[in-house]
Formats: C-alpha cells, structure tokens, sequence
C-alpha cells in the first residue's frame, strides 16, 4: 500500500508499527451543527481508506473524537465556544446542543454506511487527562500564562511548522490579525483557556491554573493518545487541519513525549460548490438530509465521492448527483442479474471471456496506488459493461455468474453499497403506490407539472421513488435503491 504521507510531501509505502493491526486516529465532528456534505467528504474518504486496509488483510482499529467543548468560532483562539454561541440562540444547554447534533452525525453516518470506530470519545469526559496533559507540557517549560489562558510557546518547539511546510517566518506573512496581543508568538495557541469573568459559561472545570476549559487542540492530542498510544500508524483528516490544529496536535505531543506522534499524515481535500469551500460560515453547505429530501439515496453521495481522487478538489453539483445515482443503479441492476443468473442451471453457452483475476487485481492495484478511488471505480463500470454485453448476448454462463456476483461482493467490501443486502431482497410495489404513480401520470399529461411533483415527493415520503423512462413511469422501493 501507497499513500501521500502529508509529513515528508511524498507518496510512501505504509508500513503499519504492529502488524497487521493498524492504529487509525480520525479527527471527528464539532457537533453545534449539521454535518455538510464537506465533512461527509472527509468522513467517507476515512472510510474508504480504513476498508481498503481491511481489504488488503489488514485489521484497522480506529479512533475519532466528538467535539463538545473547546471549538471556538476562531481559530485563534478567541470569540465563542461554537457550542455555547449555539446554545444562547437556541435557548438550550450546551449538552442539549451537542447531544442533538451528535445524534444526527450518527444517524447520516449510519444511512451513509460509514463504519463505527472501535472509539468515539467525547472530549468532554476526558478533561482530567488534558489537564494532566497541560501540566505535563508546563513542567518541561513549553506553556506561559497570559489573561485569557495557559499557551504553548512555539517557539520552544523548533519542529513547529514541519507538516505544514511552512516556515514560521512565512506563516506570519499569510497570518490574519489575531486576537490577543500578549501572546509571545503569532503561532502560539491555547491549552487552557480561562472562563470570562463576564461570562457564565455553561461547560468549565476546575483547573490548577483557574476555572475555565480546555483548548481545541489538546483534545485531539489527548484521545489519540489514550486510545490508540504513541506513535500511532495514520491519522486523517481534511486539508483545512495541516496548517494548525495538526500542527499544534504534533507539537503538543512530541514535546510531551519526545516521540513521533503518527507515522503517516493522511488530508482529504474540499468538496467545493462552483470553486468555493463549502463552509457553515459561508452558509453556503447542503446536508445529507438535503440530498435526501431531493430524491437522492446517500449511497449515490457516496459513490459520487469514491469518484474523485482525495487529493483533488471536487466540485459538488446537482448534475453530478444525479449521474452518481444513475451508476449506482447500473451496479445494483447488474449485481441482481448476474445474482439471478447464478441460481440457473448450467446451460449451453458460446461462452464469453471474462479475466476475473485481471479485473480483481486492477480493482485492489488501484487501491494500493495512493487510494485511487476513481481508477477503481472505472474497473467496477469496465466489469459492468463486459457483463451487460454478455447478458444481452446471453453468453453468460451460471459458474460465470456466481464468479462475478461474488466479485461484486469482494468489491463492495469497500464500496460499502450493501450490494448482497440489495440485489437479494424481493419486495412488491403496493398497490396504494402503483395507485398513485398512475394518477401522477395522468397529472403529467395533462400539464399539471406541480400537482405531478406533489405526487411524486409523497410517493418519496412513503419509502418509493417514480422514476420516468422511455418505457414509462419506473417505482423502485428506497430500501433496494
């Protein structure tokens, strides 16, 4: 396996510390809001990776964190807790924001079929250990104390900037004005923050240097340690992290330590709307549910993503959807005919070549070359295509079948589209649907667009989508599609 270590800027081969275990740590969800299809982006990338590694023989033993305290709306360290702000305009407690909006990131990984980690930590039950953390760092010298908080001096760390790239000098030329002018250093961030004496906050601790809450980045530094030990094999996360929050993760725990935190630095880059970065600040973010509402299936959101390499940026568009919902219906279609086919008797057949090892090892040397996903995916389609056309021609014998429809099944392993789930569940349309698909119809030619549309998202609603084709009006169960 090969993969862009972020760490040396190169592609490297990954070499797991004890394997064939392997030690993932993913950076997770600040929950005070809706996940976007941004996130989702980094989320799946994970997934796709962690399954690639199961894939190969490996055993991926994952980590991520939730966020429930400590992100503050600026990433220097000033302005308020994302989840406090959310909570004064909510009218709610803190925990009611973050429990809510955690039990939504559970429910779309859950629909996006994105694996549970061995470890979800909410950095709010582990604050003891990032003071012992804290404490640890003020011991050998690294923090000082300032009005608003206890800080990391960068300075102090002379490996500062290495995942970056960017020396400190250049750092500071592309820096934005920061908020607190005591600071030592432009680069230096909070561990320990102080509670307002303004302010009632509804989440602080008790602390050796005064009452207040920790920093964002310590949390990281903290769980990824706890739970997975140091080193670790890979941690990811969107490319939007190299700059701080993982730059200050490494410095907290190599100063602490002394040892490398991870050995492999894994960044996934943005889904973009029309070039720009899908932001929550921008408010310029669709969510899963919008998808959804749309008539989209998550599954088709998580093959558009498998589509594009993580390194590249991809652009998000309604287009790009609906084609991604369109090739997962191929797979699926296909994946049930040659399922059918395999329960057939053998039967005559002129007999097509089909080079199933060529198309197994293309499929998983794509993988192993730096996750190329979209190299991948073009073998599972070049598959496809062989098998419609030896369909058609029926040249597609029972053993061929069952070869193919079991290396549907070795691909969906990262895939992750619940292929046998799909094409092996039988399920009648209703007549109540059927119904209703007949009157949209007749909406449709009389004109009545809206009335016709209605129909349709009601139909949606009850657990069917209307499709029309050239053959007329097609009524596919959610639960296949």
């Amino acid at each position: 396996m090969k993969l862009y270590n972020t760490l040396h800027k190169k592609i490297e081969e990954f070499k797991a510390i004890d394997p064939p275990k392997i030690t993932m740590y993913s950076c997770g969800p600040t929950v005070y809001n809706y996940a976007h299809l941004g996130n989702w982006r980094s989320f799946l990338m994970a997934d796709f990776l962690r399954r690639t590694f199961d894939f190969i023989g490996y055993q991926t033993e994952q980590v991520m964190n939730i966020t429930d305290v400590g992100h503050l709306v600026s990433d220097d360290d000033c302005g308020e807790d994302k989840i406090e702000k959310k909570a004064r305009e909510q009218k709610q407690t803190a925990q009611q924001i973050s429990n809510f909006y955690l039990d939504a990131f559970l429910k779309d990984r859950e629909k996006l079929n994105i694996q549970s980690p061995a470890e979800l930590p909410r950095a709010t039950e582990h604050v003891p250990e990032m003071i012992d953390l804290v404490k640890k760092l003020e011991a050998k010298g690294y923090t000082y104390k300032i009005s608003d908080g206890i800080y990391f001096d960068t300075a102090k760390f002379p490996r500062y900037g290495k995942l970056s790239g960017q020396k400190l000098e250049e750092k500071k030329a592309g820096a934005r004005v920061f908020c607190s002018r005591e600071k030592r250093n432009f680069t230096d961030f909070a561990l320990w923050k102080f509670s307002p004496k303004d302010e009632q906050r509804q989440q602080e601790w008790d602390s050796p240097w005064g009452i207040g809450f920790p920093g964002w980045h310590i949390e990281c530094a903290v769980l990824s340690t706890k739970y997975l030990g140091q080193p670790f094999d890979i941690h990811t996360g969107g490319v939007d992290h190299i700059g701080v929050h993982h730059e200050n993760e490494i410095a907290e725990c190599e100063s602490a330590y002394d040892k490398p935190m991870a050995n492999f630095w894994f960044h996934i880059e943005f889904l973009q709307i029309q070039d720009e970065k899908i932001s929550k600040s921008k408010e310029n973010f669709f969510t899963l549910e919008d998808l959804i509402q749309k008539g989209y299936h998550p599954f088709a959101f998580r093959l558009l993503i498998f589509s594009a390499h993580y390194q590249s940026k991809q652009n998000f568009s309604w287009q790009a959807v609906e084609q991604a919902q369109s090739n997962l219906k191929t797979i699926y279609q296909t994946a049930r005919q040659v399922f059918q086919l395999a329960q057939e008797s053998e039967a005559p057949t002129n007999g097509l070549t089909i080079n199933f090892a060529q198309f197994r090892d293309e499929f998983k040397n794509n993988l192993e070359n730096n996750l190329n996903t979209p190299l991948s995916l073009a073998t599972v389609f070049n598959f496809i295509n062989l098998l419609e056309k030896g369909i058609s021609q029926k040249k597609i014998s029972s053993q061929q079948a069952k070869e193919a429809y079991q290396l549907f099944l070795q691909w969906d392993q990262v895939l992750g589209l619940k292929i046998k789930q799909k094409v092996s569940q039988e399920e009648k349309i209703p007549v109540s649907i059927q119904q209703l698909s007949e009157e949209r119809e007749k909406l449709r030619q009389e004109e009545k667009w809206e009335e016709a549309d209605l129909i349709r998202r009601r139909v949606y609603a009850l657990g069917y989508q209307i499709e029309d084709t050239s053959e007329g009006s097609q009524i596919t169960p959610l639960s296949f599609f």
